[in-house]
């Protein structure tokens, strides 16, 4: 893969790697990882005003489901891509899918998958995702232009 697979990505956000972030195998630990997928999803959730339908609504996304498929190891010092996009939209989930990009190594180090729930948080239970949020997934991943 060539950095030309983060144009199938309509968020893509830069992230260096932190010296902190290692362990003692001297390589960024692979819980960091699932960090760097809920920062691309909040950049992806900012960018479409899911958060917002909380205050308005009390419906939002939450976190179903999340895996890593790990490439190579990551060390400090790295600039990182981290990428989402909405592979699947259904009635009231998303299926997400991430991507963390090397600069350093050229390469993809890592690729994960999230389900995420729409839900509300004023009666507990899952709901269907707002129309207006639906439309700017749709408007986003250039889906129907």
């Amino acid at each position: 893969m060539t950095i030309a697979v983060l144009e199938e990505f309509p968020i893509v956000i830069d992230m260096p790697v932190a010296w902190g972030q290692m362990d003692a195998f001297n390589h960024v630990n692979n819980v960091v990882y699932f960090r760097f997928f809920e920062d691309a999803r909040i950049a992806y959730f900012e960018q479409i005003q899911y958060l917002q339908e909380i205050e308005k609504t009390g419906i939002g996304p939450i976190l179903a489901h999340t895996e890593c498929k790990y490439k190579f190891p990551v060390t400090f010092p790295d600039q990182l891509k981290l990428a989402a996009r909405v592979k699947e939209m259904g009635d009231n989930e998303l299926s997400m899918h991430y991507l963390v990009w090397s600069e350093k190594a050229g390469r993809v180090a890592a690729e994960g998958t999230g389900k995420i729930v729409s839900f509300d948080y004023r009666n507990n239970c899952r709901a269907d995702i707002p129309d207006a949020v639906r439309a700017r997934i749709n408007k986003l991943e250039c889906r129907s232009c």
